[in-house]
């Protein structure tokens, strides 16, 4: 081989090399944008839950109440 060959060939890595890590930062920027987007939604989602189980007993206590109206009407 060459030197011109040596040259092209360590040309041609450096190239590559540089796509890599293009890549590499590219996909940790991503990783990073999802892992925040995940926890939010695992925020939002316990959010949810604790209303939701609010909810829960809200309407159970609701029920008790009127079974209690029905039983005193009878």
């Amino acid at each position: 081989m060459t030197p011109h060959d040596y040259a092209a060939q360590i040309q041609a890595l450096a190239l590559r090399l540089d796509r890599l890590l293009e890549a590499t930062q590219k996909l940790a920027s991503e990783n990073q944008q999802l892992k925040q987007q995940c926890e939010h939604l695992n925020s939002d989602r316990n959010q949810l839950q604790g209303k939701n189980e609010l909810a829960r007993t809200r309407v159970q206590s609701m029920l008790v109440r009127l079974n209690d109206l029905e039983r005193n009407d009878e």
